[in-house]
């Protein structure tokens, strides 16, 4: 039997269709309302299928809000679902620009943020010494003076260096000296850290500080502070050597080096040869093309540890007046020396400066100048070993007889 309409049925098909069409005719005029919004203005990292995945609870709510108002919708690339909401009942607060805010806000937080910008610092400027020791090297006129940069506040990185390889004087009969430079603390505890820096000052006149803002920021100023420093109150010495807190320092080694290096125009380190310019915000070395136009840096010496003639620290801050100071402190340095016509020498041995920490061994510790080490070493007690009588290293013939005995 063929199943016939019913009368009335026809009727209610129609009623059905008609309510169907203008749900239809609604989700397409939402859906041209939407893809209509000023996306251009959103935030430039919006991305349309995390938004619709967070948004998709709403999408009814936010149709609605969008024919009520669409042409005054501009919903932002971190909005939550209720901001993205607008009632046009009650007068809603002034809407954050979020999209100048991301442009403006520097991805590392810092103490401080030079007035020339995020990627310059204030240098040259007229920076003076707070705590000096004028006449010290003068005096005692080193072969090699150790400039170690730490923060004001880190007595136990100053406390480590003087038991290890800070101690060392003299070495192969000449004479080494060692120098802490600090900045100015700022923020929590900033008189209770000053007054205790003076009291070490007092213990140990080996502390230099100066008063620019003791951050990661400036360590271009503090750099270049070393080297007015250096040109002041230490040019006896014949070279110097700047060296990171963490680091490990075979100083018999760099001693070693230095009676056959050149006595002029003279840095070495770890040199780095067409280093890559990060353009990545949010690289922690990114530097923008208005500031620096180049895609790769001149060769220059990574910051862990450098070692330089002492004739180039005048040179050099008289090159900084010429080269904009960029807050890369050691590729800074290489566009000083690139300005200079000066580029840094290789090491005579590739292995003698160590970016990524060695595992301690003895033997290849003694093989070496500089590594850095890992934060958890105990380096009082890796030093003790080092320095502990006895050969370094034991051939395999010997250690077979060893052995076999």
């Amino acid at each position: 039997m063929v199943d016939r309409e019913k009368p009335g049925d026809s009727g209610k098909w129609f009623r059905f269709s008609r309510n169907r069409c203008f749900v239809l005719i609604l989700i397409f005029t939402g859906m041209f309302l939407i893809y209509n919004i000023k996306i251009k203005e959103m935030a430039p990292d919006w991305n349309p299928k995390m938004w619709i995945q967070n948004q998709s609870a709403d999408l009814w709510t936010l149709f609605k809000s969008q024919r009520q108002n669409a042409s005054s919708a501009h919903p932002a690339a971190n909005d939550n679902s209720t901001a993205l909401l607008q009632t046009d009942n009650k007068t809603s607060a002034p809407e954050v620009n979020t999209e100048t805010q991301n442009k403006t806000v520097p991805t590392t937080t810092v103490a401080y943020v030079s007035p020339a910008g995020s990627y310059l610092v204030e240098y040259p400027s007229d920076y003076h010494f707070i705590i000096n020791e004028p006449q010290k090297c003068e005096k005692e006129k080193p072969f090699v003076v150790l400039m170690v940069p730490v923060a004001p506040n880190n007595r136990q990185h100053r406390d480590i260096i003087r038991n290890t390889w800070g101690s060392e004087s003299p070495v192969l009969d000449k004479g080494v000296k060692l120098f802490f430079l600090l900045g100015l603390h700022t923020g929590t505890g900033e008189e209770q850290v000053q007054q205790q820096v003076l009291q070490e000052s007092k213990e140990h006149h080996d502390l230099i500080q100066s008063n620019f803002v003791d951050c990661y920021k400036n360590l271009t100023i503090k750099t270049m502070v070393m080297l007015e420093w250096l040109t002041a109150h230490c040019s006896s010495a014949s070279y110097a050597m700047k060296i990171d807190v963490d680091m490990f320092l075979n100083v018999h080694n760099l001693v070693s080096m230095l009676l056959k290096a050149n006595k002029t125009n003279y840095m070495t380190g770890r040199v780095e040869r067409g280093a890559t310019v990060r353009r990545d915000p949010n690289s922690k070395w990114y530097l923008p093309p208005d500031i620096y136009a180049p895609s790769q840096y001149p060769r220059y010496a990574l910051g862990l540890g450098y070692v330089l003639s002492l004739d180039l620290p005048k040179k050099l801050t008289e090159a900084s007046r010429h080269v904009k100071a960029v807050y890369i402190e050691d590729v800074y340095l290489g566009l000083l020396m690139q300005h200079l016509g000066i580029p840094p020498t290789d090491p005579p041995s590739w292995d003698y400066f160590f970016l990524i920490p060695l595992v301690y061994n003895r033997c290849r510790f003694s093989m070496i100048i500089a590594t850095t080490t890992h934060p958890n070493t105990d380096r009082e007690q890796i030093w003790r070993d080092f320095k502990k009588p006895g050969p370094f290293c034991y051939s395999k013939k010997k250690y077979n007889m060893k052995k076999q005995c």
